[in-house]
């Protein structure tokens, strides 16, 4: 089968398409010809490490994927498409099933064919999705979810501050925090304000003309800073409501450790839900979230995709299309 991968680390141009053999399902393993996959910030990183919150995350990462050389060479996190084969002791789908999913582990989502585990991650396609949106789900906004519902419990009428409002898990967050009842500002470049509108945000700044850490644009009950290496807790308490929460959605070790100790500062992974994930099926097919795909790559133009999101200028989401895409 045809997949991109790469063999050391480095810019876009490590990535490079060859032959590989057909993976085979173990026990508990589907097969799935991909149809979709995304070039996500968390697949550039893996590749070049350049948008690592800190340098600690960055060698802790390099640490599970491999010191020197990357241990797994086909990045994708993110895949939609349809199962081909079982492997044993799968009963939760079958040959045919339309399906998406996530697998932040062991990647593999810019080829022909992968195998993921049925229990882990893998879900079936909504209805109404196509492959490159059910592609752009899991990872932009199973992380807003996590953190809108599960880590901060948004409430109508609170007033929510979303820095990134414009990229792939900001575009999530500022759809979930509105349908919550919330009134959300948007901060974001002067070309997205318009588009920032569109996924619901009441207020937007354009951060190349407004400071959005001085108090005389608003103050806030949450803040969800989903940009790195931007201002951190310290300046941005003087937007933050007496009881208001700072959420590092970017953060790293650093963040992490802080809210350790400060009960004002959330951080964290997001983990594996089930029941998320069924809920996001649901927001999806019912209108009330829809993934923004910016820019769309057959596979072949993988190196691209990745440089695009390299540039900083991604809006929502960049997809890979796998099976028309050779």
């Amino acid at each position: 089968m045809k997949a991109v991968v790469y063999r050391e680390y480095g810019s876009p141009d490590v990535l490079h398409m060859e032959d590989v053999d057909v993976p085979q399902p173990k026990r508990g393993e589907v097969l799935i010809k991909v149809h979709a996959s995304t070039a996500t910030a968390g697949d550039a990183n893996l590749r070049g490490f350049t948008r690592v919150p800190d340098k600690l995350s960055g060698w802790l990462v390099r640490l599970v994927f491999g010191l020197f050389r990357p241990r797994r060479p086909i990045l994708g996190t993110e895949v939609a498409g349809e199962i081909v084969s079982l492997g044993k002791g799968v009963t939760d789908f079958q040959v045919g099933d339309a399906v998406f999913g996530i697998d932040s582990m062991k990647l593999g989502g810019y080829a022909e064919y992968v195998c993921r585990a049925a229990k882990g991650g893998l879900y079936k396609k909504p209805t109404e999705a196509s492959y490159e949106q059910a592609a752009a789900l899991p990872f932009g906004a199973g992380t807003a979810l996590y953190f809108v519902k599960d880590l901060l419990g948004v409430q109508p009428g609170q007033k929510v501050l979303v820095v990134g409002a414009s990229g792939c898990v900001g575009h999530y967050i500022v759809q979930l925090a509105s349908a919550f009842g919330a009134e959300v500002t948007g901060v974001c470049s002067a070309r997205n304000v318009e588009l920032v509108r569109s996924f619901g945000a009441r207020h937007v700044l354009d951060y190349t003309k407004e400071d959005c850490t001085q108090p005389q644009h608003g103050t806030y009950d949450i803040i969800f800073d989903v940009v790195p290496s931007q201002p951190s807790f310290a300046e941005y308490q003087k937007v933050l409501n007496p009881d208001g929460r700072y959420a590092a959605v970017a953060g790293g070790f650093k963040e992490i450790f802080q809210s350790l100790f400060n009960r004002r500062i959330v951080a964290g992974t997001p983990k594996e839900s089930k029941e998320n994930m069924k809920q996001l099926y649901d927001l999806f097919d019912a209108g009330t979230i829809k993934p923004f795909i910016d820019e769309t790559y057959p596979l072949s133009e993988t190196k691209e995709a990745h440089r695009y999101t390299d540039s900083g200028h991604k809006r929502g989401n960049v997809v890979i299309t796998v099976s028309e895409g050779l």
